[in-house]
């Protein structure tokens, strides 16, 4: 299975200098947050796949402007061609923002999906929008992962861990693409990249 990832920033080469066949063989498109709704309902219709995402801390406009064509998992597990995806947006609380969760509220939002997640025997992709807490995250405040995100991991295993929030247009921030953790792969999907599972 070929997806797109993509995070908050709509990427030239897939949007204002698109050129039809950019998406051939794409089989699923996932979208960690933080993308105007535009630009979402542009990939899906190019693509003509299925395009999931998670919130990330700007998309409030969401509310009254939703991607057409796409779908939210927010705190949902869905299986797509066989592949179980755990959808937990927002990032940590530094403003009172929407989207914002602290670290007990984190908790809670998985607590309330043991269930589904056992049902389905674990989870192959966790989609977020915050890094976990140590792997891609940043010191400041609001680039902070969420430690809630490690026993996780630990209990289930997935694959990936995909995330978007920390990106490289700041300087200040290490930019990581890819961080291990145990079996995991914690993946930074800002800007667009592709996985092949």
């Amino acid at each position: 299975m070929k997806i797109l990832v993509v995070a908050d920033e709509e990427s030239a080469y897939l949007w204002d200098h698109y050129r039809p066949g950019r998406l051939t063989g794409i089989d699923l498109i996932l979208s960690a947050g933080d993308l105007k709704p535009e630009y979402l309902s542009f990939l899906v219709t190019m693509a003509n796949r299925p395009l999931l995402y998670v919130h990330g801390n700007h998309d409030s406009i969401y509310e009254k402007r939703p991607p057409e064509g796409c779908d939210c998992i927010d705190d949902k597990l869905v299986v797509v061609n066989g592949l179980r995806i755990l959808g937990l947006g927002g990032a940590r609380m530094y403003n009172g923002g929407p989207y914002q969760y602290t670290e007990k509220q984190m908790e809670r939002r998985i607590r309330r999906l043991r269930w589904k997640l056992h049902r389905s025997k674990g989870v192959d992709i966790v989609l977020t929008h915050a890094p976990p807490a140590g792997y891609g995250d940043a010191e400041d405040i609001a680039h902070r992962g969420f430690e809630a995100f490690l026993p996780l991991m630990d209990r289930y295993q997935p694959s990936y861990l995909i995330h978007g929030h920390v990106h490289k247009s700041y300087s200040v921030h290490t930019f990581s693409r890819e961080v291990q953790y145990a079996s995991t792969t914690v993946l930074n999907g800002a800007g667009r990249t592709i996985l092949e599972i």
